[in-house]
């Protein structure tokens, strides 16, 4: 009893990891497939998962049970982090994103603005930590193409400093 009492935890377990990371799902998505005793269904599932302080990914999981769905595509989406550039609470800059057809616009806003945009960008940008901007969604209403589109123009922003020594 003494062993695990000094471990932190009654059951033994390990602590997890997740509490550092804001995972949230975007949307699950639910296929079937007939077969000879009728219909058999699996799931898919976008998770977006960051640390609310300039780091986000997404993951795409499929699996015959929701919950394991959702398991898989947070950790795909925890493999998968990269840090966004920022200027304060906003973006430094207008930018564009291409996934498939989904196709987004991004804009800096003034502080106190809030994220202004829907869809599947809300989840990516807030997750990031960005705290206002505004979003357009001008191609395919798909979700997982607005979020692979958002996570693109997360990837094209560039700092000032960066844009310099990239002239010079």
């Amino acid at each position: 009893m003494e062993q695990r009492e000094q471990r932190g935890r009654r059951d033994g377990a390990a602590p997890q990891q997740e509490n550092e990371f804001d995972e949230r799902l975007v949307f699950i998505n639910r296929c079937s497939k007939v077969v000879k005793g009728g219909r058999r269904f699996s799931f898919s599932a976008v998770v977006v998962v960051g640390d609310r302080e300039g780091r986000v990914g997404f993951g795409f999981g499929k699996a015959n049970e929701v919950s394991e769905a959702i398991r898989k595509g947070g950790d795909a989406a925890r493999r998968d982090m990269m840090t966004v550039t920022m200027r304060g609470r906003t973006i430094p800059h207008e930018v564009t994103g291409v996934s498939d057809g989904g196709r987004v616009l991004l804009k800096p806003a003034p502080d106190g603005s809030g994220v202004i945009c829907g869809g599947g960008m809300r989840p990516v940008l807030e997750a990031a930590g960005v705290r206002d901007v505004v979003g357009k969604s001008l191609g395919s209403k798909n979700r997982l193409n607005v979020v692979k589109a958002t996570i693109e123009a997360l990837k094209k922003l560039r700092s000032a400093e960066e844009l310099a020594a990239e002239r010079a």
